[in-house]
């Protein structure tokens, strides 16, 4: 079961004073900066909850300040181990605030660190309730490449696959609410401490969700660089 609260009082190793401390970034006990644990959790560097709504004033505030504290600029002076750390820290606080502050990362990223991402098993496989509208469209799509191998008329083509990028647009657009809202009941259950069986329903849904909205995303693209 996933805690409530972000992994920061997990007592670790100095490498340094070789002291048990429980800081995030800083031993508590001589200051130095810890090495970046094996086991990374974005939300814990942030000392945030594993939820999926963030402030994002917050959290670009808190990424200023670690990155202004880690930089490896003050660390020139420092032994070749603590330049490493920092230079280390400093990257996986990059990739931590250019995840967390994308809703879909972030959430793709939560069920990664929850062990409940488990992208479809054929990404080529439309969702049964898609398939009449997928069927057309890639008929479209092989009689617009045909019409441009041969010099044909692209006019009409063209305006049927615009409109079908807009129907397939107003698809994602929905996928992205019901993902909202899936977060939304995520982030319910982590305010209630609820059981596992009742995260797991929810990380489920995530999953498929995120899933639907990456097939359809990929028609998207493929309809966009056709048009071109």
């Amino acid at each position: 079961m996933a805690s409530p609260l972000p992994i920061t009082d997990s007592p670790l190793v100095c490498w340094s004073c070789h002291e048990r401390t429980i800081g995030t970034h800083f031993c508590s006990s001589c200051g130095k900066m810890l090495q970046v644990p094996e086991k990374s959790d974005y939300f814990a560097m942030f000392e945030i909850p594993r939820k999926l709504w963030i402030e994002m004033s917050a959290l670009e505030k808190k990424f200023l300040q670690l990155s202004w504290k880690l930089h490896p600029d003050n660390y020139v002076n420092a032994s070749a181990e603590e330049r490493e750390i920092s230079l280390k820290r400093s990257s996986e606080l990059n990739d931590a605030y250019r995840t967390l502050r994308e809703p879909v990362a972030r959430v793709e990223y939560l069920l990664a660190i929850e062990g409940a991402r488990v992208e479809g098993k054929n990404k080529q496989q439309a969702p049964p309730e898609l398939l009449e509208e997928v069927f057309e469209l890639n008929e479209s799509l092989d009689e617009l490449r045909e019409a441009k191998a041969s010099g044909g008329d692209l006019g009409s083509l063209k305006r049927r696959l615009t409109a079908a990028e807009k129907n397939f647009q107003e698809k994602l657009a929905e996928v992205d609410s019901e993902l909202q809202g899936a977060a939304k009941e995520w982030d319910a259950a982590v305010e209630a401490n609820a059981n596992e069986t009742a995260r797991k329903s929810i990380m489920a849904k995530l999953n498929e969700l995120l899933n639907r909205r990456s097939y359809i995303r990929n028609l998207v693209v493929n309809v966009q660089r056709e048009l071109l």
